[in-house]
């Protein structure tokens, strides 16, 4: 939506320019070098999403999950494109490393999920993860946590309240913001086609996570409130929900597209 490069450098500064000025005692300055309108703004619109967007979400992962992982899988297939075309024109090194990241992401994501706890140091893991994939061009936070298998707990805690496991996602996701932004930022100054044509292997590669028809063939771990998380795989798309989850697949891409075509007519009109 045209606020990619803005963020970047603002977080970046966070833990730069401003923070050098926060222990100069110029808090004006600060304010001003991490751009904190902008920030506030986004972070204001962000917290507003996510309270009103819990219960519905979590509501569809319980009762109607394959169109829920449909949706996602048209947020992710459509953003592809969005990303690939950074590349054009697409050389071999750029196929290269594409397809490098399409083979870490299908070994990453067909593993089971390795941890079997909702601990806090579980979940400021997860928060730091998905909000380091959400400064990736064209990954969300959200579909980061659906392969760690977090995504259920985060909503649940959300939906609850549960100050605690909000509070440990919250920081890890403070801490992830800090220490990887910076870092980000100077690859993709430095390194930006292998970066992108990785990231774009890397989407594509994990598709195969996100497809909407799944099976669970045993379980992994049970919950303290007597939930269990079972080992899913892919499995053939039942028959009458082939119409439905394609509507919800292309929500999803219009979705992606249609913030991608309001960015660039911000981007015209200024």
């Amino acid at each position: 939506a045209g606020i990619y490069d803005p963020l970047l450098n603002s977080l970046s500064a966070l833990s730069g320019e401003g923070l050098a000025c926060v222990r100069r005692g110029e808090f004006k300055l600060a304010w001003k070098a991490i751009n904190g309108p902008f920030l506030l703004a986004l972070g204001a619109g962000i917290l507003t999403a996510v309270v009103t967007l819990a219960a519905p979400l979590h509501w569809l992962l319980e009762h109607e999950p394959v169109m829920l992982r449909a949706f996602f899988t048209g947020l992710v297939a459509a953003s592809v494109p969005l990303v690939g075309r950074h590349l054009s024109p697409w050389n071999a090194q750029a196929w290269v490393w594409a397809a490098v990241g399409c083979a870490v992401a299908g070994f990453v994501t067909s593993l089971p999920p390795l941890v079997q706890s909702t601990s806090a140091l579980w979940l400021m893991s997860s928060g730091m993860l998905a909000i380091c994939a959400m400064l990736l061009p064209g990954i969300s936070g959200s579909f980061l946590l659906l392969i760690l298998g977090a995504y259920a707990p985060v909503l649940s805690a959300i939906k609850s309240f549960d100050v605690t496991k909000i509070a440990a996602f919250g920081l890890g996701a403070v801490l992830g913001l800090l220490a990887f932004s910076r870092g980000l930022k100077w690859l993709l100054a430095t390194h930006k086609r292998p970066a992108l044509a990785t990231l774009t292997g890397f989407l594509v590669g994990s598709l195969q996570a996100l497809w909407p028809w799944k099976e669970g063939v045993r379980p992994l771990y049970t919950h303290s409130d007597g939930r269990v998380e079972w080992l899913l795989v892919n499995v053939s798309p039942a028959p009458g929900d082939v119409w439905a989850a394609a509507a919800w697949m292309c929500l999803g891409g219009a979705v992606v597209w249609g913030i991608h075509r309001w960015g660039e007519a911000n981007k015209q009109a200024s």
